[in-house]
């Protein structure tokens, strides 16, 4: 099997009685945000999350004091906070205050105020601990591997970290946010070519000293996190890219549609969230910038940032474990998967995949293997619910949960991948993908179809590794040879090999088996 099969068959499975809840609370410069999360069987299911606008930025004057008002605010959202907390034991609940508390010189006051309301401890933590912690919040939540570069742009401050998977090698906060940018550049909400300009070249002369040493450690993947980036990436998934991958001419573009305006109240662009209204502009200059200094060629979203950073720290066993392989156990362990034929399906399809050698787009082979891989795996978690109709509810149940270390295209797959595993196979079924060819998304559809079909019998199912796959140039015609005397041996897989055979007739499609 490949390393993310093998990685996810070591991973030591937790216990069900090890359960703890947890909070995370992340208070920024333009909204707090707070996470409350359970850690069951090896993996975070969020049970809530709480969102307030504070605009804490907005009460920061030119000589560092935080106003009353602004206080209050951030006060009356913490004594919130508390009413969600009750019951909860310090150890459990990590509040980490960024740019604004930071800046604040009167911070001990803000923290006076809230401690008559909010019994937790406050961590004001320092940029670069910012920083760290976003991009751990981003790698335990997203599929990218090896060398990535992760910007977070906040209310105040905006953070660049280059790291190779788990580990940062650079990391730098900057004091330019959406908020504070939106009180300096854009009075009043003005919009004009002239006030961008300033923004854009101001966030330049910023991150400029950056730039060198940034190119020079390079990158595989560049994600984004938080408000602006989010924004940026809504509003180009509805207008033009599903996916939302953010490039510098759609960048462009939106500046352009932007500058159109001259109020943040005349901002009339399809996809973007009004709550994002009065700082969006802001951060589309700060990102532009970003884009220019390092020379981006695309950013795709990360719905993982600090206050993801902050739960995955508060339990030592997410440190060093693969994110898909955890994501899986916890499915595992919720769902009452039986593993051992989990395994034997993994297996099987691992073996005809890496015989299928007919990709369309050979350069995403090795991650659709492992999407296949990971379907044969979790193809049964629906069985909780009723073994009728167990694919669909499969599917529901992978469709609708956050599922860390795949991101929204391969969770798409997946769940198609195991809508499709049994049942009458329909070119209908399918569906269009960005990044997928379609014959591509079919051979997967037919090797976990065969890998469920060669382990029918389960745990009587007879082992064997003398199975070979061989495919025409047409791809349509595929040919299953096994050992003499298997299919005698095993009437019920070729009962079913026969079946799959007249339903794939239907479709022009041919499977031949001896």
């Amino acid at each position: 099997m490949d390393n993310e099969t093998l990685s996810a068959q070591n991973t030591l499975p937790y216990s069900r009685a090890n359960v703890r809840e947890i909070a995370a609370i992340d208070l920024g410069s333009n909204s707090f945000h707070m996470i409350v999360a359970r850690i069951m069987n090896g993996s975070i299911q969020v049970l809530s999350r709480l969102k307030q606008k504070v605009k804490l930025a907005e009460g920061l004057d030119e000589n560092g004091v935080l106003n009353q008002e602004a206080i209050a605010r951030g006060v009356d959202c913490l004594a919130l906070f508390a009413e969600r907390l009750q019951g909860f034991a310090q150890e459990n609940v990590s509040v980490v205050g960024t740019y604004t508390l930071r800046r604040a010189v009167n911070n001990d006051e803000f923290l006076r105020q809230a401690a008559k309301v909010f019994p937790y401890p406050i961590n004001i933590i320092s940029g670069q601990t910012e920083a760290k912690t976003i991009y751990a919040g981003v790698c335990h939540t997203q599929p990218e591997k090896g060398r990535k570069l992760v910007i977070d742009i906040g209310g105040g401050s905006t953070e660049m970290i280059i790291g190779d998977d788990f580990t940062p090698i650079v990391a730098e906060s900057r004091h330019m946010g959406c908020v504070s940018f939106a009180s300096k550049y854009f009075k009043n909400g003005e919009i004009s070519k002239e006030n961008f300009e300033k923004a854009y070249q101001n966030a330049m002369n910023k991150i400029e000293d950056l730039g060198w040493e940034y190119r020079n450690l390079g990158w595989q993947s560049v994600l984004g996190s938080s408000g602006t980036i989010k924004a940026v990436h809504q509003v180009i998934a509805t207008t033009s890219d599903p996916n939302g991958i953010i490039t510098k001419a759609r960048l462009e573009d939106l500046i352009e549609q932007t500058l159109r305006a001259k109020h943040f109240n005349q901002l009339n662009i399809i996809g973007l969230n009004p709550e994002r209204v009065d700082v969006f502009v802001p951060g589309l200059a700060i990102l532009n910038a970003i884009f220019d200094v390092f020379n981006i060629e695309q950013m795709r979203y990360s719905d993982g940032a600090l206050r993801e950073g902050v739960i995955y720290s508060l339990e030592k066993n997410f440190q060093v474990a693969d994110i898909r392989a955890r994501t899986a156990w916890g499915l595992t362990e919720q769902f009452d998967i039986d593993t051992d034929q989990a395994h034997r399906t993994a297996g099987s399809a691992n073996l005809l995949a890496h015989q299928y050698t007919d990709w369309v787009n050979p350069a995403l082979a090795e991650e659709m293997r492992n999407l296949l891989l990971w379907a044969a795996r979790l193809h049964e978690v629906g069985i909780v619910i009723n073994h009728k109709g167990m694919q669909k509810h499969s599917a529901y149940i992978l469709q609708n949960m956050k599922l860390p270390g795949f991101d929204r295209e391969q969770q798409r797959l997946l769940v198609l991948l195991v809508r499709l595993h049994i049942g009458i196979l329909k070119i209908t079924d399918l569906v269009k993908f960005s990044r997928y060819d379609e014959q591509d998304v079919l051979a997967l559809i037919r090797l976990l179809r065969l890998a469920v079909i060669l382990n029918k019998s389960r745990q009587a199912t007879e082992k064997t590794q003398k199975i070979t796959l061989k495919t025409n140039r047409t791809f349509k015609d595929w040919v299953l040879g096994f050992e003499q005397g298997y299919l005698e041996r095993n009437p019920l897989i070729w009962n079913e090999l026969r079946q799959e055979s007249n339903g794939l007739k239907e479709l022009g499609l041919g499977l031949v088996f001896s």
